[in-house]
């Protein structure tokens, strides 16, 4: 029988117990599709008396699987990627996801708590408005809308690096900060972007929920129940999105980005 939560006074064991089982469906579903799961895990731990700290290594070790789940749902768009493409890019998550986490352990979250709502602002303005702007540059330059940008890779590099730090840290918007990149590196392939997301936070989760499990900052019980919920809930979040037209899905990544900037404006 596993532990007690931790609770609210309002919430019963029963209840507390549901409710991180469904936020951690919905959490698999909603980083398939757009990316920001961690903003229904998250909070549900804390209604259910979990210290923030523990709630967020907790909630890392808890969406990492329903990664796998998405990334398999999209194992089509990765297979005709190439392979080194994948290897570059996973190596790059991997290293930026443990470096994150480390800095997690390390340092306090204050602050960078109260920037969390800015970042997810902006990168749901890049990915709203990226398109267009990508576009006239290229235009400017002489280029095409569809061709590549010539500093594109180096660029997106750097910026992938960057944005793995962030997930190992906080995880919560990395699907909106990955598909953010993707559209501002000129990703024009909807479906293949958000593969890429699914495949490259699955990478950076695994290593950074491996420095917390080092660290003894994950309530496992939870974990692992919420885990099981959350691969589900990926699975059928990646099956979803490959049937909703490019726009539906763009529309799910804007709107969900803005609500998540208003629910922590408002915290």
């Amino acid at each position: 029988m596993p532990p007690a939560l931790p609770r609210h006074p309002m919430l019963t064991d029963l209840s507390a117990w549901t409710l991180l089982i469904v936020a951690a469906f919905g959490a698999g579903v909603l980083n398939a599709i757009a990316g920001g799961g961690s903003f229904l895990t998250f909070p549900a731990l804390v209604a259910t008396g979990v210290p923030p700290i523990a709630a967020n290594a907790t909630s890392a070790v808890a969406v990492s699987p329903g990664y796998l789940g998405s990334t398999l749902g999209f194992r089509a768009e990765l297979a005709a990627l190439p392979r080194a493409l994948l290897r570059i890019e996973g190596a790059l998550c991997a290293v930026g996801g443990v470096a994150g986490a480390l800095l997690l352990l390390v340092t306090p979250a204050r602050l960078f708590s109260a920037l969390v709502p800015w970042l997810l602002l902006f990168a749901t303005a890049v990915f709203a408005f990226g398109p267009r702007l990508l576009a006239a540059l290229r235009r400017s330059a002489g280029g095409t809308a569809e061709g590549a940008a010539p500093a594109s890779a180096g660029l997106r590099r750097v910026g992938l690096f960057v944005v793995a730090v962030y997930g190992g840290y906080f995880n919560g918007g990395l699907g909106i900060l990955l598909m953010a990149l993707y559209t501002l590196a000129g990703e024009a392939r909807i479906h293949t972007a958000n593969a890429l997301k699914n495949f490259n936070s699955l990478v950076l989760s695994l290593l950074s929920v491996a420095a917390f499990a080092w660290a003894g900052a994950v309530l496992w019980p939870q974990a692992l129940a919420m885990a099981a919920s959350a691969t589900v809930g990926g699975f059928a979040g990646a099956r979803l999105a490959r049937r909703l037209p490019a726009a539906a899905v763009r529309a799910v990544v804007i709107g969900t980005g803005l609500v998540m900037s208003g629910l922590f404006f408002l915290r």
